[in-house]
């Protein structure tokens, strides 16, 4: 018999409690549900308030397990992606709260970080689910519109984040067990009793919601970064068209995705610096805008500047739990790129760390355990401040440097190979390495190339694994003999090993029976170091 508890999974009712202020007349009187869309219909600021409450899930401080120091919203689950994957590094400690993401046991259904993916994103599509249920579908009212455009778009965002996570990438794997799908129009008995959906069943979905929000969203003109737009939609559907091996339509998108929002790259001088840690940068297209009354930032520790900002000294990395570039990636840079520089080299140096305030820095960060050589220094201290030392960075959810690597892609793979490798070519040479030719001509050693590319400039945004798993690339911690992975965790993983999927959580299965053991994913032992 199941154990019938209401989880996360139950959307459409999980964030009833935010729509109090609708379900009553402040006499007490009790309003029907087609009175709350005529009020909103009349006021549709209304809604306001619910589109806030699920952007602030974003970067909520232990929204989903109590006591977890690895839980601060959506940047916590770029770390355990980045971690998991070849690229990204860090000592075997105590004060390694990602430790289960290097070495694979957080695969384990009860685990807290499998607990935690699950609920974060279904959590998130319950706050979209809410709004949509209380925006009528034929809304005329240009902000209603919007409203409804934003939920459908991060809808899809989610739903995308989940279908990478629970099962390998579109292509080959259609018709594979997904996740169950949840809108606003499930009922709680259909939740309860709700399969995991094919792969071809979600993206249906998440093309759907990113059409109709491309198409709500057009003229919306938002208040700040951490708001979608009609730009951002079209960036989100660029991803998905990647994902599904629609290479002219992800390409297309993507241009749109910079057009609309006016992204531009960072430039070769603003990356000689420590950086990417302000919205309001010309390159940030969607970001999760932090200011310093956040909980995250005013729990000290429990944020993403204390496990991956070298500069704040005050955090997990001023314990030893530095995050760093694996060396043969480090090491494939060329010296010419200035972005070799955004890691300390094998003598703990790096022209982005010149100057006595960085001196002073080093000093105090050298006697903090692991430090030193391939110490990520690419994210900078919060308005570069390194005395007061406030772990408010904003975290970035996109910009033009990944669409414009999705345009490539989009080009080579799509039989336009010159004009793929043209684009490659423009924002190199123009941004990062005026040097760089790329020597590929066909298209999979293109894409291969910008692959390479994604790796070095999109480190530590939350790409690595799920890059890996859509080309169907193995995880290679080790080459020729070479890693910076501490011994239990050096280890390769052949391409679309079942070990690189997350698990259903036995909460869930027990919770709904639409899902049985056996319809879980495959449980896996972790890999077994092969130390060098």
């Amino acid at each position: 018999m199941k154990n019938k508890y209401l989880t996360i999974i139950l959307g459409i009712i999980l964030l009833s409690g935010c729509e109090d202020y609708l379900d009553t007349y402040p006499e007490g009187e009790t309003i029907t549900e087609d009175q709350k869309k005529e009020s909103v219909e009349a006021n549709p600021s209304l809604l306001s308030a619910d589109v806030a409450a699920m952007n602030a899930i974003m970067i909520a401080r232990m929204g989903i397990n109590a006591n977890d120091h690895s839980d601060f919203g959506y940047a916590a689950s770029c770390m355990s992606s980045d971690c998991g994957g070849a690229d990204m590094t860090c000592a075997n400690i105590g004060y390694n709260w990602f430790s289960g993401s290097s070495g694979y046991d957080n695969r384990v259904y009860t685990n807290r970080n499998t607990i935690f993916i699950w609920n974060f994103f279904y959590k998130h599509i319950a706050a979209a689910n809410l709004l949509l249920n209380n925006v009528p579908e034929d809304a005329e009212d240009a902000e209603l519109k919007a409203y409804r455009g934003m939920a459908l778009a991060v809808r899809a965002f989610d739903y995308m984040n989940l279908a990478q996570r629970l099962q390998f990438t579109y292509v080959g794997h259609e018709n594979d067990p997904c996740v169950p799908i949840v809108t606003e129009k499930t009922t709680s008995d259909e939740a309860m009793n709700n399969p995991r959906a094919s792969v071809s069943a979600v993206y249906e979905l998440i093309m759907n919601d990113l059409d109709e929000a491309i198409n709500l969203l057009r003229g919306y003109q938002r208040q700040d970064k951490g708001y979608v737009n009609q730009g951002v939609a079209f960036g989100l559907r660029a991803r998905a068209n990647l994902l599904t091996g629609k290479y002219a339509e992800a390409a297309a998108d993507a241009d749109s995705a910079l057009v609309r929002t006016g992204a531009t790259p960072y430039t070769l001088e603003e990356v000689s610096v420590p950086t990417f840690w302000n919205a309001n940068d010309r390159t940030v297209m969607w970001a999760n805008i932090i200011t310093d009354v956040n909980d995250i930032v005013t729990s000290s520790i429990i944020n993403m500047p204390s496990h991956l900002c070298s500069f704040f000294t005050g955090g997990y990395v001023g314990v030893g739990a530095w995050k760093k570039i694996n060396k043969p990636l480090f090491d494939r840079i060329p010296s010419t790129d200035i972005r070799k520089q955004w890691w300390l080299n094998e003598n703990g140096e790096s022209s982005l760390c010149a100057g006595s305030s960085y001196d002073a820095w080093r000093a105090t960060a050298s006697n903090d355990g692991d430090f030193g050589a391939y110490t990520n220094v690419k994210f900078g201290a919060d308005n570069n401040d390194l005395v007061k030392l406030t772990p408010a960075q904003d975290w970035f959810l996109m910009r033009a440097e990944e669409m414009i690597f999705i345009r490539a892609e989009g080009l080579a793979m799509s039989g336009r190979v010159a004009e793929g490798v043209s684009v490659l070519e423009d924002f190199v040479r123009n941004n990062r390495n005026s040097a760089y030719r790329c020597t590929a001509t066909a298209p999979d050693a293109v894409r291969d190339e910008i692959w390479f590319q994604r790796r070095v400039e999109l480190w530590g945004e939350g790409f690595a694994l799920l890059d890996i798993m859509r080309l169907k690339k193995p995880v290679t911690r080790i080459e020729n003999g070479v890693t910076s992975f501490p011994a239990a965790w050096q280890f390769n993983i052949p391409a679309e090993d079942p070990i690189m999927l997350y698990r259903v959580p036995k909460a869930e299965i027990e919770a709904n029976d639409g899902i049985s053991e056996n319809d879980n994913n495959k449980a896996e032992n972790p890999p077994t170091p092969t130390p060098v």
